[in-house]
């Protein structure tokens, strides 16, 4: 039997994209905010576009912050793809009025500790392609090689990784990083949550092989 995965739909993200992507990989895949669906399948998908403050707005309408919170507690795994990752962290800091420089502060699922803030670089947002670092052990991006470019539009994400080491015994997460005027978090590989900021469901067989490696852990 294929893996059923399910791609959270709660009113963000490029839903159709990310199942045809995920169909590709050969799992069983359903579009649904249907939470029964989406507690009992093997992996859920959570795709966000857009603000974080209204991603996240529309996750909590949805109950999908209950929902990833009760499966990473017993070991589901969760992707989250772009700003579906970002929400993941504890907190969202956006800019309201550049002229003013207000800013509008939201609370994220908190499944890490940090703060998706604005990228520190001369063009924003960032869009394109770009290379990524994973590190030695990484099973994400097994296969990938450092020539290998994602795609990327985004103009917030995590600039620096705050959670620390919890136990010695205990591997601790595998954190891949990219440039973009100043180094961010472009994935996460943590236990049974993974995320990218990157779209890999934009980004050809580059993509298409790091959603397979994630559906060969379900």
């Amino acid at each position: 039997m294929p893996p059923r995965v399910v791609v959270l739909d709660y009113g963000s993200g490029n839903l159709r994209s990310a199942q045809r992507a995920m169909e590709r990989t050969g799992a069983d895949v359903t579009v649904t905010s249907d939470p029964h669906a989406a507690l009992d399948a093997d992996g859920l998908v959570v795709p966000g576009v857009g603000a974080f403050s209204s991603c996240m707005a529309s996750l909590k309408a949805a109950k999908g912050d209950r929902i990833i919170g009760r499966r990473i507690a017993g070991g589901r795994p969760v992707l989250g793809i772009c700003v579906g990752m970002q929400v993941l962290f504890d907190t969202g800091v956006e800019s309201t009025d550049p002229r003013t420089e207000e800013e509008e502060v939201t609370e994220g699922c908190g499944e890490w500790p940090g703060t998706v803030e604005r990228l520190d670089a001369p063009v924003l947002p960032h869009m394109g392609w770009n290379t990524v670092r994973p590190p030695e052990d990484t099973q994400l991006f097994a296969g990938i090689t450092p020539e290998d470019r994602f795609y990327f539009v985004h103009s917030y994400a995590v600039r620096r990784w705050e959670m620390a080491p919890l136990n010695p015994r205990i591997a601790p997460p595998r954190v891949t990083w990219a440039d973009h005027g100043g180094p961010f978090v472009a994935a996460v590989e943590n236990g049974p949550l993974w995320a990218t900021q990157f779209h890999p469901e934009k980004s050809g067989d580059t993509g298409a092989r790091i959603l397979a490696n994630w559906v060969a852990t379900l």
